[in-house]
């Protein structure tokens, strides 16, 4: 005899009749789940796809929600779909047993002839770029508990027959992201209805185009099937086309998109979408076509991906952001969604031909401040093309803090004069030590007023086609005092900061890196008098979302020791606010000690194992006496809960 639970028609009309009350609330839960790496015209569909499949059929297996003592029925058949909503939302991540973790393909949202739909601005779309990096059913909980008003435990029960993996830590990691009150009052409000979506047509002539040689295809298939013949060669061998329904439009010099040069200054989007096409060449079609060509079918031709990144050719026409002669070589740079592509020829040959390309996602006023032109042959300066926001550029020298702006001219088309650029690491027969660096060349620049007001910020150049912006978060005030966000590296206290870690930096050469911080977390006398000390954490975010981390000791007369290391993790970031870190550090008396350091927020820090130790405070020195061995690291903290040391493995809160 089966004992398994089924809906009947009655609870189908009483889920129907909550799911249709409920819609507004259910799509935004939907909406803010599903995966961030999609667009936002899939993740609409898909999140009322995933609302409207949640309504049960009559006869089907179920496991509802249990009658608690209290819970009327409306609210039990609330917990039934939102759990089927949650199931659908969380199944593409594989977190409950989707089938895109299987087949390695995301799930396929309905499809929408001639629109392009996406939430307005502000609102709903505003919480999804804020939570964006953390995993989803982190961010579920953050939808159940502070906007849907669930208590900690009704969340817990409702991730758990979601088929989240751990309720529990997504509900801890949900009330411990920073989210601006303000924005949780505006997501309360009528207006901002998650189920009312903006709609704008695509491309029309493009549609039309499309349609045209659909029909011109079909008819040539037809005419070939029927005759046989023979292709002459091409004369050259690398600018074969490339096979796909829609090469040939994508290829096509006279499709390119073209920014108009002023459309950076209104805009909300000021990133490389904003970016006019430059250049002594943009109308030099020969040119265009072979980049295009090259792209498409490079053969021979030497290409340079960034970590995580595809040379595939565009499946439509891409942005036209530069095409000119730079130093005795002609450049093109294109932009396909987020990515950038820069096409290099000496000649017309196909021997002199290069392609890089580089990750822009969701890039901004600095992470799309400039791209790399051209380098020398000595590699010791490169030409930038900067941003149509740019008003003034300068070059600094990061290992000095108290050094003077050097002023960098740049052309009108954004090409700058030649610039120093940090020292490459030396070839593999040099002695591992290599050349010493003494000297970190940075560019400096600054936004115009048109856009924002006095806001100056530093990039550098780490052999990639795009510069590395490099930040600073100082020293908190105190653990009662609000988190502090990363500042930019111009003023005296940043400077100082990165006078010291400027040649680390060569460590991070071609990481795909789309940022660095230097977070200052903690601060504390060390022992036998060897001075006060700065426990920082470098991290550099790459343009996926994870980040590799590097912990160091700074010393009062600028020397560091490194602590730990850990990579691809959201420690020292936006949603790894909480560290501890500590190792065996050796006094200038010679003596051992275990010294520890956590953020803001720890209120005290125990040792276990080779050392048994305990601080009241957010650092701790104790004598290291016995033999050398595995010590392990708890830090309280004030919210509740712990956090452990970060180490290869990430470290983090418990």
């Amino acid at each position: 005899m089966s004992t398994s639970q089924r809906f009947g028609s009655a609870a189908v009309e009483h889920a129907e009749a909550v799911l249709v009350e409920q819609y507004p609330r259910l799509v935004r839960l939907a909406y803010l789940t599903l995966p961030d790496t999609l667009g936002r015209h899939p993740r609409v569909l898909l999140a009322h796809k995933a609302v409207q499949r949640a309504l049960p059929r009559a006869g089907t297996p179920a496991a509802p929600a249990p009658a608690e003592a209290g819970t009327d029925e409306p609210d039990r058949h609330l917990t039934l779909v939102r759990s089927r909503v949650l199931r659908a939302a969380l199944a593409p991540s594989g977190t409950a047993g989707g089938t895109w973790a299987r087949i390695g393909r995301p799930p396929v949202p309905p499809f929408v002839w001639g629109l392009r739909l996406w939430p307005p601005a502000g609102g709903i779309d505003e919480a999804a770029r804020t939570l964006s990096g953390a995993p989803a059913p982190v961010r579920a909980a953050f939808v159940l508990h502070h906007l849907d008003d669930l208590t900690q435990d009704e969340t817990v029960r409702l991730l758990g027959r979601a088929g989240a993996a751990d309720p529990a830590g997504a509900v801890r990691e949900a009330l411990a992201l920073p989210v601006a009150e303000e924005l949780l009052r505006a997501l309360r409000r009528p207006e901002f209805d998650a189920s009312v979506v903006s709609a704008r047509p695509t491309d029309l002539l493009r549609r039309r185009r499309r349609a045209r040689a659909c029909w011109a295809g079909l008819a040539t298939l037809a005419l070939t099937l029927t005759v046989l013949s023979v292709s002459a060669p091409s004369p050259d061998p690398d600018m074969r086309p490339a096979a796909g329904p829609g090469a040939s439009g994508a290829l096509d010099p006279a499709r390119l998109q073209r920014v108009p040069s002023d459309a950076w200054s209104d805009t909300a989007r000021v990133d490389f979408t904003a970016w006019p096409a430059r250049g002594g060449r943009t109308g030099d079609r020969d040119l265009l076509a072979r980049a295009l060509g090259t792209w498409a079918a490079p053969g021979t031709t030497r290409i340079t991906a960034a970590p995580g990144t595809t040379a595939e050719p565009p499946p439509r026409p891409p942005q036209l952001l530069y095409a000119g002669d730079v130093d005795g070589r002609a450049v093109v740079l294109l932009r396909d969604g987020d990515r950038v592509v820069r096409y290099g020829e000496t000649g017309t040959g196909s021997g002199g031909r290069t392609l890089d390309v580089t990750r822009t996602d969701e890039a901004g006023v600095t992470t799309a401040a400039a791209l790399t032109l051209s380098r020398a042959p000595d590699g010791a300066s490169a030409r930038y093309l900067l941003a149509p926001w740019i008003a003034a550029a300068a070059t600094r020298d990061l290992t000095r803090a108290g050094d003077t702006a050097q002023t960098l001219a740049f052309a009108a088309d954004g090409v700058t004069d030649p610039a120093a650029v940090p020292p490459a690491p030396a070839p593999a027969p040099a002695p591992a030590a290599g050349a010493p660096c003494v000297t970190w060349p940075v560019i400096e620049l600054t936004s115009s007023t048109r856009i924002v007001e006095k806001h100056s910020f530093v990039l550098t150049d780490l052999g990639a086609l795009s510069p590395v912006h490099l930040t600073h978060t100082p020293l908190p005030d105190g653990p009662a005092a609000p988190a502090r966000q990363p500042r930019e590296a111009t003023g005296p206290e940043a400077r100082a900061a990165w006078a010291p870690l400027a040649c680390r930096l060569g460590e991070l050469r071609s990481g795909g890196y789309r940022a660095v911080n230097v977070w200052d977390f903690a601060a504390a006398q060390l022992p036998d008098g060897a001075g006060r000390a700065v426990w920082s954490c470098t991290r550099a975010s790459g343009w996926a979302g994870p980040g590799d981390v590097t912990v160091r000791l700074r010393l009062e007369a600028g020397t560091l020791q490194d602590v730990t290391r850990a990579r691809s993790t959201a420690a020292c970031g936006r949603f790894g606010q909480h560290l501890l870190a500590g190792f065996r550090w050796r006094s200038p008396a010679g003596r051992w000690y275990l010294l520890a350091a956590g953020s803001r927020q720890v209120t005290g820090i125990t040792a276990t194992g080779a050392v048994r130790a305990g601080s009241a405070d957010r650092t701790l020195a104790a004598p290291w006496t016995g033999p050398d061995g595995a010590v392990s690291l708890t830090g309280t903290l004030a919210g509740g809960g712990t956090v452990t040391a970060l180490d290869g493995a990430g470290g983090g809160r418990d």
